[in-house]
């Protein structure tokens, strides 16, 4: 059986046992939280920190990594370390079961006030359904990405939730338009990136090694990292072949993928040094950057550099289900955001390398279509930035349980 590494949840005994565990205090109130992976840890932190400021007395349990707890919540789950997407979902199926039925007993025998639950919508649909049947209303923050393919699950999400904080502009008019109460707050990456101070004599060191640099981003996951780093050093030796004096620095996001990425850099003839500290300093020194599709190309965007976006899932399981689900012709953000192809994007799965090392090559001798890029990915973020993201859905989550 799967069990919670986190402190467990008992059933109380008694109605005065939960007196004693949780005694009711209107000016406290009691907020369940949920992130499943690093990224919503990292967004729940900020979103825990921000409610905090605003109502000291606000007390968060629930799922929650090490950001969420550090930030001030108790936790009774963590799946961050356990985070999957598309086949590695099905094995983790077994720990997300533990977390729904934990979760479950929580909010069944806990007077929670509110709940609020942060992307990974295969998991927190069927938890907001729970929080639903406790009678706790539910805020979902970072909205599923049902624009662009699950339409389907449009009705679960307008029947589960009160209230969705969506961190897209045009997310507020679409699901607003089916029936749910929407509204964009901002997004939370642009608000921690310009928190965030770059070291620029890093960034030198960095260029100093040799130019052009080109920064590989493979991913926060070991399944993912082991799909997109091999194509990824492919190009590279392409890109080589033409550019023998190109340099590489591969971003080490956690200690979980340090291992994968050094088995993979090992045998493999690339001058690519990994970079387990100093993310933000190797986007800074690249001159283009190979990027793991997902969040991560909104950071390169912020960071204003060129980029191709990379992913090789299954081709097989893509035309078996995907591309019957997939309704939008382009899928990394940048491209969404801008509603046309500004960066190359290779996904959902690619069969050589050639083309991309091909485009990366034409981008690096090109300062004009560089440039032209760099003009594209400034007007696709521009609204995105000084939206104070964490603030406005902590206001709009205070709301809900009456603290505003």
């Amino acid at each position: 059986m799967v069990q919670s590494t986190q402190l467990p949840v008992q059933r109380p005994k008694s109605e005065s046992d939960l007196a004693a565990r949780h005694p009711i205090d209107p000016r406290r109130p009691l907020i369940f939280i949920s992130a499943a992976e690093p990224s919503a840890d990292l967004h729940g932190a900020s979103l825990v920190r921000a409610s905090l400021k605003v109502c000291p007395g606000a007390r968060f349990v629930g799922v929650a990594g090490p950001k969420m707890v550090a930030a001030g919540c108790e936790p009774i789950f963590d799946m961050t370390r356990h985070s999957a997407m598309l086949l590695g979902a099905i094995r983790a199926a077994g720990r997300a079961w533990a977390m729904l039925k934990t979760s479950e007993r929580y909010l069944r025998d806990y007077r929670c006030d509110g709940a609020v639950v942060i992307d990974s919508p295969t998991l927190h649909l069927p938890l907001a359904r729970r929080a639903q049947a406790a009678g706790v209303p539910v805020m979902y923050y970072i909205a599923p990405q049902m624009w662009a393919w699950g339409t389907y699950r449009i009705r679960k999400l307008r029947n589960r939730v009160d209230r969705v904080a969506v961190i897209l502009p045009f997310e507020e008019d679409f699901f607003r338009n089916r029936g749910i109460n929407a509204t964009y707050v901002g997004h939370p990456l642009a608000d921690r990136l310009a928190e965030t101070s770059v070291d620029q004599g890093v960034v030198n060191e960095i260029r100093s090694r040799g130019r052009p640099m080109i920064a590989l981003l493979p991913g926060s996951r070991k399944h993912v990292v082991k799909a997109v780093l091999p194509g990824q050093l492919k190009a590279a030796k392409r890109i080589i072949a033409v550019i023998p004096e190109a340099t590489f620095g591969v971003s080490v996001a956690n200690p979980q993928v340090a291992s994968v990425i050094d088995g993979l850099l090992a045998p493999c003839r690339v001058p690519a040094r990994p970079y387990p500290e100093h993310h933000a300093e190797l986007i800074q020194a690249a001159n283009l950057v190979l990027v793991v599709s997902g969040t991560s190309t909104l950071e390169v965007a912020f960071h204003r550099r060129s980029m191709i976006v990379m992913y090789n899932s299954s081709r097989v399981l893509y035309h078996l289900v995907g591309r019957w689900m997939v309704h939008t012709p382009y899928l990394s953000l940048p491209n969404i955001l801008a509603g046309r192809q500004i960066v190359p994007e290779f996904m959902p799965y690619y069969t050589s390398s050639r083309p991309i090392a091909e485009r990366a090559i034409e981008l690096l001798r090109s300062n004009e279509l560089r440039e032209k890029m760099l003009r594209d990915l400034e007007a696709v973020t521009a609204p995105l930035r000084g939206g104070q993201a964490s603030q406005r859905a902590a206001a709009m989550l205070l709301d809900m349980v009456g603290q505003s």
